[in-house]
């Protein structure tokens, strides 16, 4: 029987990539953390290849690819928007104390 698959945050991830290359020891921290092995040694290779960032974290599955860059459009498209709408709010008040 197969236990249930955990997520770790990516900060997680980092540090323990840090512990584990300062003790030189992946199953002693693995086993401290509560991860198994396998997990922190992917993490490590992950960490080698500089793919263990938030913006090299795209699966080859399209469809997540598609919806990460959608998210950020999103992200992005809402900031444009508060940027705008606080430019007007400004503009706004400058024009009532000139007056």
């Amino acid at each position: 029987m197969k236990g249930v698959r955990k997520n770790y945050r990516l900060e997680f991830k980092i540090q323990a990539v840090s512990l584990s290359e300062q003790r030189g020891n992946v199953s002693s921290v693995a086993k401290e953390l509560g991860i198994c092995k396998e997990s922190s040694v992917t993490w490590r290779k992950l960490h080698r290849e500089a793919k263990l960032t938030k913006e090299k974290q795209i699966f080859s599955d399209p469809i997540r690819e598609r919806l990460l860059r959608l998210r950020n459009e999103l992200e992005e498209t809402k900031l444009e928007c508060e940027i705008a709408y606080l430019k007007s709010f400004l503009m706004k008040k400058a024009i009532i104390l000139i007056e």
